[in-house]
């Protein structure tokens, strides 16, 4: 057994000894749908004041849908998807928008790692997510520029009122790809102290699908329905504490998150069919491979007055380290091997610093009034024999108002004004070898010495106007009605600007342009709910327009480089986005649940005439449930459409149904969860995935096993 197993054994081990002092856990009073869970107090509040479209996923909700990764958790939220990678890592997708366009704010700050690659996941430990507010629509007010798409945020739950030493115990296991993981926490609460530390790990192999063979540059390689280089380990702690005196609150949260995952080797080099055959080990780790580490801390200090203002600041420091990592191989004739680190394909190292200061008003009759002030300043650095995007400097800030008036009980008005500012110092890099590869591959020596410029400097400042104004209108206890229009604009990142390589992630040469504008857009979103008698409705239609909008373009054209296959392009142009959610909610027969999400994105490039790449499909979603005590059983079907409406040189992706069922019960001493997914194995594959470019299909069927151990002993006051 490999000694890095150990971990997990052991903390099977101590669950059972925890289990037997363990005792029920505190209910909390909760209300809302079966799909969305919400606690009672400021959490419904948030649901009821925004004018934006807010789903809150509380504790049940996560727990039901728990994966092991939080985004696959939130895609059963309407209006959010998921771009999985693999059967491990995932990034979300909020209304068709991803990547820099949607920020995910842990402890009051924004998670910042490489979200402009589409195989990058986020750096999230999901047992150690309490709530998350999903934020549809523009979030730019709170977040700036790169939340134009929305904004996923993570929120700590209030400490238990009483004195008292806490824990939990949690194990994971799935059938797709041998996946062991487990979870220790253990927390205590005294007085005006609360802290808890946590531990999580988990260890996976080669993920199976329903398929025997793959494309990979047009060559059909077989795989005999495992990925091989697929295995991988992911390992997070976290260190959270604050102190509560009087009207003085200070947080402090530390964490690290470790992950190592192999590349399918087709996806590097030259495609060779040796390199595919099974090495009989489904559990090791090959090159190609990467890693990532994230180290985060937080602290938040915030002090209220006697006369209703709320005083805070949040402030940070975030390092995110990527490799890739591949034997090096001789790209150009004549390349010689780097002298340290060989096989360090490519290296981003991403410091990054933030602060923002708010102060709240609410002693104001029908008034309430947030103000504040945000920074941020950003340095990347890269490194490894091969080159995708340039080291750069990066400094945003922003000021803000937001207030809201509330005239009477049923009628709230809100609305706010921010204005962002940013610098942009992107490095030039030059590859010589590049030059000399096609000069004698016979190109001319102007081609020659274009290509050897992979980057140049790009020296790029910009600052533009948000705003948003909303209504909500409660006229009963029944209904709710909810409208808000927005406008948002987003400086353009590095990878847009600059990079200019071989994503071998990706299967594609992904190439920016210096010459892009920010992003402008305007977005409305109109929402209805009601609920009454069992009975609950929700539609949210929605539709932005935008002057200018970046979007990868597959070009059609061959690169020029080794083993890269097409373009792929970042390109502005007009589009359109529209859409809408709906939710149906209905309880009968007293014990039983039926639940119907159907969500749709139309995109339009009104500069091409043609659909945006990478528009998600519609999908129609039943769920059946029975309660009956603490024992609770569901089974349901996802639909996925098939996108027939995608861009030129883009893939058609078919349709899918997908079977899924499960049961769980909780006892006084532990909760079990066993959840069956893809019932019948279909071959399917996700669209915005980019697995499908290489005819590689969703993970195949999936058997899991989640058991949590809570336990808490009550302290003396």
């Amino acid at each position: 057994m490999h000694t890095g197993y150990i971990h997990i054994p052991a903390m099977c081990m101590l669950s059972i000894v925890l289990c037997a002092n363990a005792q029920e856990t505190d209910s909390i009073r909760v209300v809302g749908l079966e799909g969305v869970t919400v606690s009672a107090s400021r959490e419904r509040g948030v649901i009821r004041r925004s004018a934006q479209p807010v789903d809150v996923a509380g504790e049940r909700f996560l727990t039901a849908h728990f994966t092991g990764n939080l985004v696959q958790s939130l895609q059963h939220l309407p209006g959010v998807q998921s771009m999985d990678i693999g059967a491990g890592f995932a990034k979300p997708v909020i209304r068709g928008m991803g990547f820099n366009r949607i920020s995910v704010a842990d402890n009051g700050l924004k998670q910042e790692g490489q979200q402009w690659g589409a195989d990058h996941g986020l750096e999230i430990d999901a047992f150690d997510v309490e709530q998350v507010v999903v934020r549809k629509g523009p979030a730019s007010l709170l977040y700036g520029s790169d939340a134009l798409g929305g904004a996923i945020e993570i929120v700590r739950l209030p400490p238990p009122e009483d004195n008292r030493v806490f824990g939990e115990a949690a194990t994971l296991m799935k059938s797709v790809n041998g996946l062991l993981g487990g979870s220790l926490m253990l927390g205590v609460k005294k007085d005006g102290w609360y802290g808890r530390i946590r531990y999580s790990e988990q260890r996976f192999g080669d993920y199976r699908i329903p398929a025997d063979t793959v494309v990979y540059l047009t060559q059909r390689q077989p795989v005999g329905g495992r990925l091989k280089n697929t295995a991988g380990v992911e390992r997070d702690a976290s260190l959270y504490v604050e102190h509560r005196a009087g009207r003085r609150l200070a947080r402090y949260a530390l964490s690290s998150a470790y992950q190592k995952t192999g590349f399918f080797p087709g996806a590097h080099g030259v495609p060779d069919l040796a390199r595919l055959q099974d090495d009989g080990d489904s559990r090791n780790i090959e090159l190609p491979f990467s890693t990532v580490s994230h180290l985060k801390a937080t602290t938040r200090q915030q002090y209220a007055t006697d006369g209703g203002a709320t005083f805070s600041l949040d402030a940070g420091y975030q390092r995110n380290n990527r490799e890739e990592r591949s034997r090096f191989h001789t790209h150009y004739a004549g390349q010689p091997p780097p002298e340290r680190d060989p096989d360090r394909e490519l290296a981003f190292l991403l410091d990054t610093y933030s602060a923002t200061a708010k102060v709240r008003l609410t002693a104001l009759d029908d008034w309430e009034h947030t103000a504040g002030w945000d920074v941020q300043f950003q340095r990347n650095r890269i490194g490894g024999y091969s080159f995708l995007l340039p080291a750069y400097r990066r400094l945003t800030t922003g000021v803000f108002w937001l207030a809201s008036f509330r005239p009477s009980h049923a009628l709230t008005v809100s609305g706010g004004i921010r204005y962002d500012w940013g610098r942009l110092d992107i490095t030039a890099f030059a590859d010589p070898w590049l030059a000399a590869y096609l000069s004698g591959r016979g190109y001319t020596g102007e081609m020659a010495e274009a290509y050897r410029w992979r980057s140049y400097p790009v020296e790029r400042r910009a600052g533009d106007v948000s705003g948003s104004l909303g209504i909500v209108w409660e006229p009963d206890g029944a209904h709710l009605f909810k409208a808000n229009i927005g406008r948002s604009f987003r400086m353009p990142g590095a990878n847009e600007l600059a990079s200019n390589g071989v994503h071998h992630g990706t299967f594609r040469h992904e190439q920016g342009d210096p010459s892009l504008a920010s992003e402008h857009g305007w977005l409305l979103d109109l929402s209805w709910a009601f609920a009454s008698r069992g009975i609950a409705v929700a539609l949210s239609p929605f539709a932005g327009l935008f002057d200018h909008y970046i979007y990868l373009q597959p070009s059609g054209e061959w690169s020029v480089l080794p083993h890269a296959g097409q373009i792929y392009r970042y390109t502005g142009a007009e589009a359109v986005f529209a859409g809408a959610e709906v939710a149906f909610d209905a309880d009968f027969l007293r014990h039983f649940h039926y639940r119907a999400l159907w969500e749709y994105v139309y995109t339009y490039n009104r500069s091409e005439h043609v659909p945006l790449a990478f528009s998600p499909p519609a999908t129609l979603e039943h769920t059946l449930t029975l309660k009956w005590r603490r024992f609770e059983c569901y089974a349901g079907c996802r639909r996925l459409y098939a996108q027939r409406r995608v861009a030129r040189n883009e893939d058609a992706t078919g349709g899918a149904r997908l079977w899924h069922a499960g049961v769980s019960v909780r006892l006084p001493f532990a909760e079990a969860t066993l959840a069956l997914h893809n019932l019948t194995n279909a071959a399917y594959f996700n669209h915005l995935s980019f697995y499908r470019k290489m005819e590689i299909p969703e993970p195949g069927r999936n058997v899991q096993l989640t058991v949590k151990f809570p336990f808490h002993i009550l302290l003396d006051k």
